[in-house]
């Protein structure tokens, strides 16, 4: 049986409501995501153990490579620079991610990003992410298939979460 052939558990619904501390570092990472100079794509996570953050990060450029507008708007030059919200999250952890929890704003992982979160050493146990939209579907679709099927095969927890019920949520504080 291939990795995308093997049977998947539902992803929209999940066994509990999600915790005020689920809502905040959600909050968090799309505050993060807005730090991204990505013309079209704004991606924020941040990692936390119980009810403390240990890491962030966003998509962009290696610290070291300017932000220059040709080299943003050229997607065959940003997409191999760019370094993604996830990676740079655990690239910045200074202490062991395991079994912490990640959330990402506004989609979720891509495969690239859920190998990262699985690997020995990083190992979260659970993710947090939005229902993804039908435009990030379109774009991203088969990734996402995968990072899903990659969280299944590790044993990760993926909460897909509306974008609604959070903003809705009392502890939701950015507008």
């Amino acid at each position: 049986m291939t990795l995308l052939n093997m049977p998947i558990r539902p992803y929209h619904s999940y066994s509990q409501p999600l915790s005020k501390w689920d809502v905040r570092f959600m909050a968090l990472a799309a505050h993060y995501a807005s730090w991204s100079k990505d013309p079209s794509t704004k991606v924020g996570a941040v990692i936390a153990k119980g009810n403390r953050p240990i890491s962030f990060g966003y998509n962009g450029f290696p610290a070291s490579i300017p932000d220059t507008a040709e080299w943003l708007n050229d997607r065959s030059i940003k997409y191999p620079m760019t370094i993604h919200a996830e990676h740079n999250a655990v690239l910045s952890s200074r202490e062991s991610t395991a079994g912490a929890n990640c959330y990402v704003w506004p989609m979720p992982p891509c495969a690239s990003c859920a190998s990262v979160l699985v690997q020995e050493g990083v190992n979260v146990s659970r993710v947090v992410s939005l229902v993804p939209q039908a435009s990030h579907i379109e774009r991203w679709g088969s990734a996402f298939d995968l990072s899903f099927a990659i969280f299944d095969c590790a044993g990760v927890e993926l909460v897909l979460v509306e974008e609604c019920e959070l903003r809705n949520s009392e502890f939701w504080n950015i507008p």
